[in-house]
């Protein structure tokens, strides 16, 4: 899963089989949901291949200069920012954490991303809570990708809209209640209010070209 920090805001999730596949899949959502050419400010795990997911997503071709072998592999940009956060585990426990800049300033870079996957990590629990299907060791666990992926969409919808958080409610104005409370999609602007479940259900999606 991927979320915007300052918003909360889920805007990719990959579920399938391998972490390689899920990082190119991540990627690729990532770019057709992104305004901006170059990749957006990347924080993640040490796990999977999200370096090579974003340079084969991203990355270009260098120009031929007419020198030996033409380039034919994408190379990064001098402007990207990717840290990775590496946790040291013993068992089931984190014992250390060290942080890689992978692209980017090795002294500013860190400082400007905040270099943690905090938010991430507490998304994903909600997100377990939420869905029996994640739940391993109990009837309710999910055996077909496809209706995973349905429920998943499903929570997505219910926690993006219906779910006011506490860290992203603001101080209220003179006169009002003194805290406004917000859901993730109305710190990103899509909404003006707190959707109901029944609002929810009610919403018609217009198509898109793609699903015509």
């Amino acid at each position: 899963m991927a979320i915007e920090t300052r918003t909360r805001l889920r805007i990719g999730r990959a579920i399938i089989k391998t972490e390689a596949e899920a990082a190119v899949q991540m990627m690729q959502q990532l770019k057709e949901r992104s305004v901006t050419a170059p990749p957006p400010a990347l924080v993640t795990d040490g796990n999977g291949a999200y370096r090579e997911a974003l340079v084969a997503t991203y990355g270009t071709v260098p120009p031929y200069g007419g020198r030996g072998r033409p380039p034919v592999h994408p190379q990064p940009a001098a402007d990207w920012q990717y840290v990775q956060v590496v946790q040291e585990r013993e068992g089931n426990r984190v014992v250390g954490m060290s942080v890689k800049v992978v692209y980017g300033d090795p002294d500013l870079t860190p400082a400007a991303l905040g270099a943690r996957t905090a938010y991430v990590e507490r998304t994903n629990l909600t997100r377990r809570q939420m869905t029996g299907r994640l739940v391993r060791k109990t009837l309710s666990f999910s055996k077909q990708v496809g209706a995973l992926r349905d429920a998943a969409c499903w929570e997505d919808g219910v926690y993006t809209l219906t779910r006011p958080l506490k860290s992203l409610r603001q101080e209220g104005r003179q006169g009002q209640v003194r805290w406004q409370r917000r859901t993730p999609a109305m710190a990103a602007g899509l909404t003006d209010h707190i959707w109901t479940v029944k609002e929810l259900l009610s919403m018609v999606v217009a198509p898109t070209i793609n699903s015509i």
